[in-house]
């Protein structure tokens, strides 16, 4: 052997004869069945073929193939191994030349073949799928940076190789546990056909370039659908996570891509495999998340929000009516699953999304739900900062949806809310309402409000305030939505309170209170409870983060009067399984509850807004009670009537105007002769309120009036710079023809009569 490879690099253009010899001996031994000599021949070759590496190996190469060919020809078994372990050899070495002439597809239906093969002998069987595997392995090596090869891509070749390598994964399933223990055998022979297979997919698709990622996933997929393994979902599974893991991560999203339109595919499936492929897409996308970019984001919502409202059909209507198919009855708890894998699916992949994201995502899932009103516009992009995450475009439909009647969607809205808030991860430390004596013990993180935070809040403060003050106020409103009101209102303080701030939250507390104790709204003896525990367990915790002494020490007596009176107002006693409430709820005052004038002057002293703190906090009301059926706006603008009313210079002119009130109805009707006092009353009134209430309230009563106040000087302006042609006189054209001209209202002259 060593002066055969001696004389073979000494003289290389023998190379040639060299291996048409020895390949027609090789075929000679085999049809003779002198398989000795057959292996001589074969480890020759081998040896040859390792040592010469020059310019005219492509004709010995073509002897060296014609007999591997041979070998993987014969029906025994050693001889298949034998001819796919020189195939192997041969695919590590590195050519000089590439070759345009040589043809693969032999090999890759045979060693697809030998994947799949069923010989008696289990053992036998086991180490010629492993072969099999193994020669898979070598061709994609040898041909995949070949330019001058047949595409291994192809379909042709793909739709043999992936299933053979998903065959030998999905059978090693159960039989891993039956390996040979570790001192019967040595490292190589105890690997499974499944992990070789395993390693051989991976590394096919770690060589996948963008164009060919959909040729080596399609296989998959069809292969999930042949032999029914999506209802399983383990194997389905564990194939998805090899090729999410497996592939560059700038190509992912073309798998999810493939998922989604798989799953559009089998719309009419059954409800076991659409939700077997969206469970794939739950685990596929939860990987893909972080590299997907542009319009995948959507389309995975939108395909899954179709395909909810679907099953959501099925359900209701009980078949599919599908022309080729017939009707076909379905299963509700089946489209439960499915449904409900779905939700999951987007919750999971909304997670991974940046904030600023999943802010468009839910306004888009939003603008999917048939709200009578409601056709929110995307927001912009921006960076992850809260006025970015909640534009108003998103941050306004949010909060209409917080007013509506239904109870789930109201703490769904609340669960957003404070999933949006909370950027330091404290919203776990108030997942339940109670009373802390010392809040350092939960370790909050608070970052110093910043100039965007300050900027959010100006804008928006008072409109998740009346949120907060209407959902508490709401009958149906139970345990999970007071937690999440208390976990709202502490998260506004951590994340964005600056000192006017602390100061309205402390007043919505207090107006909380009064809410609970007022006689004129109809609660039940538990949202009252409740409304009082909530207060007084944000006041705590307010009154902690205020670090000022004095309304600690208040707050902590209050607490400790209601702990010895009356528990029922505070949330250790209410907010459990069994609330241990009373049957009516006597009227409470003194020492149970919280002054508004003593927390005033105590933190006054410290330097807050006293004006401010001592006025009480009322809601502002707005066009979007309309979608609650609260008819509290018609106050708002009978108000506005009045207070335009009142401060009109052209008062005397305005009678009707003043008068369009009940109570001026009544007088008239009664014709009381206290007219004059209570025209007083009204304007002492009217004065008062504009003294003390909040300037949001005053703008808000103002807004009208200064819209109407505009649209008298648009008009003004329209007839000034517009005027009809003036009577003052014509001009002449040079060409002896008379035309108006117009002269503004100003340059006119009028006669002396005409001037008032």
């Amino acid at each position: 052997m060593e002066k055969l490879t001696f004389y073979a690099l000494s003289a290389p253009e023998k190379l040639d004869r060299i291996g048409a010899y020895l390949s027609e001996r090789l075929s000679r031994d085999v049809a003779r069945h002198r398989y000795g000599y057959v292996c001589i021949a074969m480890e020759a070759l081998d040896q040859l073929l390792m040592a010469c590496h020059c310019q005219s190996i492509n004709l010995f190469v073509e002897s060296f193939l014609k007999m591997v060919r041979k070998l993987l020809e014969a029906d025994k078994p050693n001889l298949q191994i034998l001819g796919t372990n020189s195939f192997v050899k041969f695919a590590n070495i590195e050519e000089d030349t590439a070759s345009y002439h040589r043809s693969y597809d032999f090999f890759v239906s045979r060693f697809s073949e030998m994947c799949h093969s069923n010989y008696e002998d289990p053992d036998i069987r086991t180490k010629i799928r492993m072969a099999g595997i193994k020669g898979l392995q070598g061709v994609v090596r040898k041909t995949i940076n070949d330019e001058l090869q047949a595409n291994i891509w192809d379909p042709q070749h793909m739709d043999k190789i992936v299933p053979s390598l998903l065959f030998n994964l999905q059978s090693g399933e159960g039989t891993e546990s039956r390996s040979p223990s570790p001192l019967q055998a040595s490292e190589k022979e105890r690997e499974s056909p499944a992990e070789l297979t395993e390693r051989c997919f991976r590394e096919l698709l770690g060589r996948a370039a963008y164009g060919n990622i959909k040729n080596a996933v399609t296989p998959v997929l069809m292969h999930l659908d042949n032999h029914s393994l999506w209802e399983g979902k383990t194997f389905a599974v564990r194939c998805f996570k090899i090729i999410m893991y497996s592939i560059q991560s700038q190509h992912s999203h073309l798998v999810i891509q493939q998922l989604l339109g798989h799953v559009d595919a089998n719309s009419k499936s059954s409800a076991t495999v659409r939700a077997g492929i969206v469970e794939v897409l739950l685990e596929a996308a939860g990987i893909a998340a972080s590299g997907s970019v542009g319009p995948t984001v959507l389309e995975v919502f939108n395909t899954l929000l179709r395909h909810l409202r679907l099953s959501v059909d099925y359900e209701l209507t009980g078949s599919y009516n599908c022309t080729n198919i017939g009707t076909k009855i379905i299963k509700e708890h089946e489209e439960r699953q499915l449904q409900e894998a779905v939700i999951r699916t987007i919750g999971s992949f909304a997670n991974t999304l940046p904030t600023y994201q999943r802010s468009e995502v839910m306004l888009f899932i939003m603008g999917k739900i048939p709200i009578p009103g409601m056709h929110p516009m995307l927001p912009s992009t921006g960076s992850g900062e809260l006025h970015q995450t909640l534009p108003n475009s998103f941050l306004d439909p949010l909060l209409s949806f917080a007013l509506l009647e239904d109870a789930e969607i109201r703490l769904l809205v609340l669960e957003i809310l404070v999933s949006l808030i909370d950027r330091h991860d404290n919203l776990p430390k108030f997942s339940s309402i109670s009373i802390i004596s010392d809040i350092s013990v939960l370790k909050l993180k608070v970052d110093k409000c910043s100039r965007q935070d300050n900027l959010f809040m100006k804008k928006h403060a008072q409109h998740l305030y009346r949120h907060v003050y209407l959902c508490s106020k709401e009958q149906s409103s139970v345990q999970p939505h007071f937690e999440k009101l208390y976990s709202l209102l502490a998260l506004i303080s951590m994340e964005l309170a600056n000192e006017e701030v602390v100061v309205d939250l402390i007043r919505v507390a207090l107006a909380l209170q009064d809410l609970a104790l007022s006689s004129e709204e109809t609660l039940p003896v538990y949202s009252r409870c409740a409304v009082h525990a909530l207060s007084s367990a944000y006041l705590n915790l307010i009154s902690q983060l205020t670090t000022v002494p004095a309304f600690c020490q208040h707050v902590h007596e209050v607490i400790e009067m209601r702990q010895k009176e009356s528990p029922y107002l505070l949330p250790e006693d209410v907010f459990i399984e069994n609330p241990k409430i009373p049957k009516t709820l006597e009227k409470l005052e003194g020492e149970l509850l919280f002054q508004q004038a003593k927390i005033t002057e105590v933190l006054g002293g410290s330097g807050y807004n006293t004006e401010r703190l001592a006025t009480p906090y009322v809601p502002q009301f707005t066009d979007e009670d309309r979608l609650s059926k609260r008819k509290s706006i018609g106050e708002t603008i009978s108000l506005q009537v009045e207070v335009e009313s009142r401060n009109s210079p052209e008062k005397e002119e305005r009678t009707p105007a003043e008068e369009i009130t009940f109570e001026t109805l009544k007088n008239a009707i009664v014709d009381s002769v206290g007219v004059e006092e209570q025209e007083k009353e009204r304007r002492r009134q009217v004065v008062e309120k504009f003294q003390k209430a909040p300037f949001e309230e005053i703008a808000a009563h103002c807004g009208a009036r200064a819209t109407m106040l505009q649209s008298k000087l648009n008009q003004i302006f329209e007839i000034t710079i517009r005027p009809p042609p003036s009577p003052s006189g014509t001009i002449t054209s040079s060409y002896g023809q008379t035309q108006s001209r117009s002269v503004p209202v100003y340059e006119m002259k009028f006669p002396d009569l005409c001037v008032y």
